[in-house]
């Protein structure tokens, strides 16, 4: 999308989106242009020395993330590394035994739909459509809470404007879409919440590469033209170097670094965590706001 096209956008979704969070600070979308708080000044959400267990299986061992304002984050790391469990803590679904996780720089306690009222909406890996719905539908999900008809409407025609194949095939059923489709309709129901912050995990699994492309693009957009922050756990590594601001890499439930993408580029970090050879160390900080 050109500058010029992505302007006209901004426009037309400030026009129609006119909801609030955190008791009328005003949406996510209406505050896109010039009203985010520069990157680096203050935790929007963060985790800070959390530890997640299943019985006796340790899935977040004292760790912390977290994330500024307007940033896109990453969590990466192998199979098992606690990866997707940093965003359910976030979320209220995930046994967090010792630890804080805040919101604004206040611990987060609430429930889970709760915490989407705040402003946090999260996209499980899978996409979960339902598919015997249809695309318009599957969109109205993402907001079941909201009783304004009126501002339900105006959501879904934001929605499908930033992602026009959803306005195309919206009176068609879910289980017609192709996998990156299904992938948009996804996104398109988080989006339905108005949140500050989007949290993905894994949205370019078993997707085409033509498609994984596709993704990451729409996730820039969505960052730069909304202002959502976004916490993404990807598995494709240079995709997602690519697009973030910073990086966590997680091995066993610990971050092992902190940094910026040009940081994780120039370490071995990524191929001594997937090949099982990371020892026992502090984390490595590269980030530059650190």
């Amino acid at each position: 999308m050109s500058a010029q096209g992505q302007a006209g956008l901004l426009r037309r979704l400030k026009q129609k989106l006119t909801g609030s969070h955190d008791g009328g600070n005003g949406s996510a979308l209406e505050s896109a242009e010039g009203n985010a708080a520069p990157k680096g000044q203050g935790r929007l959400l963060e985790l800070t020395n959390v530890s997640v267990h299943y019985g006796a299986v340790i899935a977040l061992d004292n760790a912390s993330v977290g994330m500024d304002k307007g940033e896109i984050v990453a969590v990466m790391g192998p199979n098992g590394a606690g990866k997707s469990t940093v965003l359910k803590a976030i979320m209220g679904l995930a046994p967090v035994v010792g630890g804080e996780v805040y919101w604004r720089q206040k611990p987060l306690h609430e429930e889970t739909h709760k915490i989407v009222d705040l402003g946090i909406s999260f996209v499980p890996q899978g996409r979960r459509v339902f598919i015997h719905l249809t695309i318009e539908e599957n969109l109205e999900m993402g907001c079941l809470y909201l009783r304004d008809r009126a501002e339900k409407r105006r959501r879904l025609d934001a929605v499908m404007e930033l992602f026009p194949i959803l306005y195309e095939k919206r009176k068609d059923m879910a289980s017609q879409m192709s996998g990156g489709q299904q992938q948009m309709l996804a996104f398109g129901r988080g989006l339905m919440a108005d949140p500050e912050v989007l949290l993905l995990d894994e949205p370019t699994l078993g997707l085409a590469p033509r498609v994984v492309k596709e993704v990451f693009g729409k996730i820039t957009e969505i960052n730069d033209t909304l202002k959502t922050s976004i916490f993404v756990v990807e598995h494709n590594i240079k995709g997602a170097l690519d697009i973030v601001d910073r990086a966590y890499v997680l091995d066993k439930g610990k971050v092992v670094h902190d940094g910026t993408p040009e940081s994780v580029r120039a370490t071995d970090i990524l191929t001594q965590v997937f090949l099982g050879k990371i020892s026992e160390k502090p984390v490595a900080s590269g980030s530059e706001s650190e």
